[in-house]
Order: structure tokens, then C-alpha cells, then sequence
């Protein structure tokens, strides 16, 4: 199986070509950049640049993997718009997992195997005393909760270990409420972003939904229409 992934939920941009096969995910080609924004202009770059580097054609490719969320408004749209713009051009299936899945996969290869084990809550900064959270188990496939948008004293009552092994951005501020909570927190890796080579690894197991995608936005967007503050129209 072929698979053509891409992430653009926080602030970087990354895309991945691999195989799946008796012996595992091989990653073809991948490439990754962080910025805050650019996204847009970057993605479709990105995409021609692994599947050249690949020598893979969209005609060769099985399935598509993007991150819905949570997210940034703007990127996780990006990624959204991008795999529904390719599946409908090419007819290839698409999968989508949280970003903090993938996230979870990524700390899964990059902690130490002393580290790993027991609960892992994924934690990123939302601002105004709030994480995106999620708890996993063993692996990034052992999802405990779905993904979250919690306070911190909230966020540190997911998982049901009496220790918590917390990454992500947000980790160190969930670890001391859990700590003043009277639980045992560490935090680790708190510039963990998704990474498009983890997600590509998750998709193998994933199953196409029969609905188009959707992003999974867990906060309401600042820009609103103003009530009553339109501008009428001007007389002809």
C-alpha cells in the first residue's frame, strides 16, 4: 500500500510518502518545515516534492492520511481542503486521525524505553488556561480518551495511572497541576508538533469513513460577525 500523508494542524508543515508491507511502513521520502503560517502556499510544494523524490505517481498511490485536528483554524482546514481536493481528482480513499494521535506516535519513537509504559497524555498549549488533551495507553492506537479541549486542573485527571508521563507544549503545566493535585507528572518534549511520517504509520490501520472528512475544531473561532453592527446599504 501506498500512502501519500500530510499534516498542517500546528505551526509546521509536513508531508510523507510511504509503503506498507509484510516488514512494516517504509518511508519513501518525507520533508518537514516549521512556521507559523505559510501553509497554504507550502503544502502542494510539499507533496510534489516527496512524490518526485518517491519516483511515486498518484496513479501509484492507495490512500491519503491527513491530521483533522485539533488545530490552528487555518491550518487544519488547509490539510482538510488539500485531501478532499486530491481524493476527488484522483478517487483515492482518506483517512484522518487527531493530530494528537499522531503526536502520541512521534513520542512513541522518540522517548526512551524507560520512559515509555503506563499512560501517556499528550498536552498542547490552547492559551487562556486550556490544553488539547488526549490519553493513550500503550501505543498511539490505544486512544484512552477522545481529543479534549480541558483547563489544566482538568487535563490533569485524564489517564488512570497514579504517574503521568505528559508531552507536548502544554505538558509542564498540566504536570504541576497534576503534581498540586497529588499525582506524579513528568513532561517531556515540549516542542512535539505532528509529524506527517508518524501519521502515515497510524494510516495502515485506519478505515475510510463513508462521510467526506470534517476538521475536528474543539474551540469556537474569535472572528465573529458583529450583531448589529452591519453596514446598510447605501440608497440608489
Amino acid at each position: 500500500m501506498n500512502i501519500l500523508a500530510f499534516d498542517t494542524c500546528f505551526d509546521a508543515c509536513s508531508a510523507c510518502v510511504a509503503r506498507s508491507g509484510v516488514g512494516g511502513v517504509a518511508v519513501l521520502a518525507r520533508t518537514a518545515e516549521r512556521f507559523e503560517t505559510g501553509h497554504a502556499e507550502r503544502l502542494v510544494p510539499m507533496i510534489d516534492e516527496v512524490m518526485a523524490r518517491a519516483g511515486v505517481a498518484f496513479g501509484d498511490l492507495d490512500r491519503l492520511a491527513v491530521t483533522v485536528g485539533p488545530g490552528t483554524f487555518t491550518g487544519t482546514r488547509i490539510g482538510i481542503a488539500a485531501a478532499r481536493g486530491l481524493a476527488l481528482v484522483t478517487g483515492l480513499a482518506v483517512v484522518g486521525a487527531s493530530s494528537l494521535a499522531v503526536m502520541a506516535e512521534v513520542a512513541g519513537s522518540e522517548l526512551s524505553p524507560g520512559e515509555a509504559g503506563g499512560d501517556l497524555i499528550v498536552a498542547v498549549d490552547a492559551r487562556r488556561g486550556e490544553v488539547y488533551a488526549q490519553a493513550f495507553g500503550a501505543n498511539a492506537q490505544d486512544a484512552k480518551s477522545p481529543p479534549l479541549l480541558l483547563p489544566l486542573e482538568e487535563a490533569a485527571r485524564l489517564g488512570s495511572a497514579e504517574t503521568l508521563l505528559l508531552v507536548g507544549s502544554g505538558a509542564a503545566a498540566v504536570a504541576e497541576a497534576a503534581t498540586r493535585a497529588g499525582r506524579r507528572a513528568t513532561a517531556r518534549l515540549a516542542g512535539l508538533l505532528p509529524d506527517a511520517t508518524a501519521l502515515a504509520t497510524l494510516a495502515v490501520a485506519l478505515s475510510p469513513g463513508e462521510s467526506p472528512l470534517a476538521p475536528l475544531y474543539l474551540r469556537p473561532p474569535d472572528a465573529k460577525p458583529q450583531d448589529g453592527k452591519s453596514i446598510a446599504r447605501a440608497a440608489r
